[in-house]
Formats: structure tokens, C-alpha cells, sequence
């Protein structure tokens, strides 16, 4: 893989930076976008491919991007296909740090030191190279705008936008709603990038661990629907009186 291209996880990263406030919007659910990123742009070079709900390794040949690279072979130590919800849900301590290093080692972000309440240190990143989150952002827009279905690349980034909640970052406001709902409708023309966004959506719903259910009409397993508060309250009011009835 030539390193003319940026990646989809950073170019997910760059959509995030608030150009204000130096920080990232979303971050928890940005850290579970990056991992799916990475699965998309693996799958784009064709190294992994999905399985139905999994991801197969179908090419163990490095990237040549270190960081998709070890994520290539953690997979590949899997052996067997893996569900694209448990690797996303996995712990990725440190990757979002690692990406924004990788951008300012590019050129593309600048990184400024300040404090917290003048005591704890802090670490904000400007984007330098302006032009570059503006032709990102200008295709999401085009694709929003014209309702032509947009390249794979543009696809599963809008797929990711959407399900990490960058949509209301990117358009705030109740004007910003007919974008957000074009965003989301986005998701049905990369079935990779929208395998991998419902699995982002999936594990933030903490439904990661619940087993599946048969297919949908769409194709997509959907996930068990977790015991509601109240219903556990009353399964367990309900067994206290059984113990108790003997």
C-alpha cells in the first residue's frame, strides 16, 4: 500500500479534531471508529474480508503502514474469523494518541502543550494542513448534497462518521438534521464500512458480548435486546418469593 493515500482512520481522525478547542469530538466512541477503520482500510487492500458477521484474513502480506500492519497480524494470530464486534469492542489502548503522532510526524497536525487548571498537563492538536480536512469534509458534503452514491472510500467514512456521532459535530442544529439523516443513509453503500459501523454502534449499545439472533431481511445479525432494569428487578423479586414460598 503506497502512503500517497491517507488512511480511512485518519482521515476519521481529522474529521473529529475541533479546529477550536484542539480536541477530538467523541472520543470514547472515536477509539471504537479507529479500530473499525482500520478493519475497512485492511479490507480495501485486500487483506481481510468479511465472513458474515466475522473478518477473515485472506492475505497475510504487510500493508506497509505499521500501525494496519499490526493490527493485520493480531488477526491473523486469531486463526479463525473473528466477529467484527469483539474486535472492535477489544481493548485499543493508545491508538488514537498513536494516529494523532502519526499526523504530526506528517505534517498535517500541530501539537500544543498546555495545563489544566495551570497543573495538569495537556496536549492539544491543530491541523496545519487546512486543505486537507476541507477535501475530506467537501466529499462527505458532496455525497450529502447530491445523493450520488459515493466511492467505497467516501462510503464507510460516512459510515464511521455516523456511528461514532460525528454527525452532530459536523452538522449541528436543527438545520444539521437533514445532513445527519442523509450521513446515516450513507451507511448501505459500502457493505464493509456498514458491517463495520453497526459493530461500532453495537458495541457502544453494549451488546457486544449478547449472542445473535437470525438474520435480518437486510442481511445484517441483529443483536439480543438486553433485559431492561425494571425486568431484572422483578426476575429478582420473583425469585426471593419462590425461596421464600419454601
Amino acid at each position: 500500500m503506497g502512503r500517497s493515500r491517507r488512511t480511512i482512520p485518519e482521515e476519521l481522525l481529522l474529521l473529529a479534531l475541533d479546529p477550536t478547542t484542539g480536541t477530538t469530538a467523541q472520543p470514547q466512541s472515536l477509539d471504537l471508529g479507529l479500530a473499525g477503520a482500520q478493519l475497512v482500510e485492511l479490507a480495501l487492500a485486500g487483506r481481510i474480508a468479511p465472513d458474515g458477521d466475522r473478518i477473515a484474513v485472506v492475505m497475510a502480506r504487510p500493508t506497509g503502514d505499521p500501525t494496519l500492519d499490526s493490527a493485520l497480524e493480531l488477526l491473523r494470530r486469531r486463526g479463525s474469523p473473528v466477529r467484527a464486534v469483539h474486535w472492535i469492542g477489544g481493548p485499543r489502548l493508545g491508538l488514537r494518541q498513536t494516529y494523532l503522532s502519526h499526523l504530526e510526524r506528517c505534517g498535517m497536525v500541530h501539537a500544543v502543550a498546555g495545563q489544566m487548571c495551570g497543573v495538569l498537563p495537556t496536549t492539544r492538536y491543530q491541523a496545519t494542513e487546512t486543505a486537507i480536512s476541507r477535501e475530506i469534509r467537501s466529499r462527505l458534503d458532496s455525497a450529502i448534497r447530491t445523493g450520488v452514491p459515493p466511492d467505497p472510500r467516501t462510503a464507510a467514512l460516512a459510515a464511521l462518521a455516523h456511528a461514532v456521532g460525528l454527525g452532530k459535530h459536523l452538522y449541528p442544529g436543527n438545520e444539521g438534521r437533514s445532513s445527519r439523516s442523509r450521513l446515516r443513509d450513507l451507511i448501505r453503500h459500502d457493505p464493509m464500512g456498514g458491517l463495520v459501523a453497526h459493530a461500532v454502534m453495537d458495541v457502544q449499545n453494549g451488546v457486544a458480548a449478547q449472542p445473535r439472533r437470525a438474520q435480518a431481511a437486510g442481511g445484517r445479525p441483529q443483536p439480543s435486546v438486553p433485559m431492561q432494569p425494571q425486568h431484572q428487578a422483578q426476575s429478582r423479586r420473583d425469585g426471593m418469593a419462590r425461596v421464600a414460598a419454601h
